[in-house]
């Protein structure tokens, strides 16, 4: 049988058509073309641990999350927010990327964790290392509660409505930099008087349903929240 003989340079581009012009790549199964691998930082409150976000993990793994993409931080909360505790992230949130290799973070703070966060995005590096920072029931602009024990208690005290650290947070613009701001609160917020003071301004600030101050780290709305936001662009 003779073999036609096919001339190369005709054949080349042919080729180097088809590849051009070839539709792209379909996403994996299962997982949208925005889907982040990047690392999520839990940053628990007041006298709490890390097993306060065992069930807002669960759903996000569900969700699709990588489990070893989600953290938590644990801390000493009598400690100053941004004397002692802001370091200490510092520190956390560079191991983290060294483990995972990411170029950034997102964080998830709840309560007293929001103001610790929030000065280590402000005035550590947390401007270029985070990208987005969710707030839950945080007392962002301070809360009268903390009064109650502040006489005893360093974490109280920056909470208090005008203590050096919500000062300072709020002054010369509340959310700075490039990293996207959300805050879920709660009108039946029975710790953050008043319940408005976690509302950032330049923040996606979201009404939450009647909840209690705990129960937005257990409610699935305030979770699908936190996942629309981590999962934004």
């Amino acid at each position: 049988m003779r073999r036609t003989a096919v001339p190369l340079l005709p054949a080349l581009s042919a080729l180097l058509s088809a590849v051009l012009t070839a539709p792209p790549a379909a996403a994996a199964p299962g997982r949208t073309p925005h889907a982040p691998d990047r690392p999520v930082i839990f940053v628990h409150g007041r006298n709490a641990g890390p097993g306060v976000w065992d069930s807002m993990i669960r759903r996000l793994t569900a969700a699709g999350r990588p489990a070893d993409r989600l953290f938590s931080w644990d801390y000493d909360t009598s400690q100053s927010a941004n004397e002692t505790l802001a370091p200490q992230l510092r520190t956390y949130v560079d191991q983290v990327l060294r483990q995972t290799g990411a170029a950034q973070v997102d964080i998830v703070a709840h309560s007293l964790g929001s103001l610790t966060t929030r000065w280590y995005v402000k005035f550590g590096e947390g401007v270029t290392k985070v990208r987005h920072w969710v707030s839950l029931a945080g007392p962002n602009h301070g809360t009268q509660l903390a009064w109650l024990c502040a006489p005893y208690d360093q974490g109280c005290r920056d909470m208090t409505p005008g203590s050096y650290v919500v000062t300072h947070l709020n002054e010369g613009g509340e959310t700075p930099g490039p990293v996207r701001y959300t805050t879920l609160w709660s009108r039946c917020d029975e710790q953050i008087s008043p319940p408005t003071s976690t509302a950032l301004a330049g923040a996606d600030n979201i009404e939450t349903p009647c909840l209690k101050h705990n129960d937005l780290l257990t409610d699935p709305t305030v979770a699908d929240e936190v996942r629309t936001a981590l999962d934004s662009a």
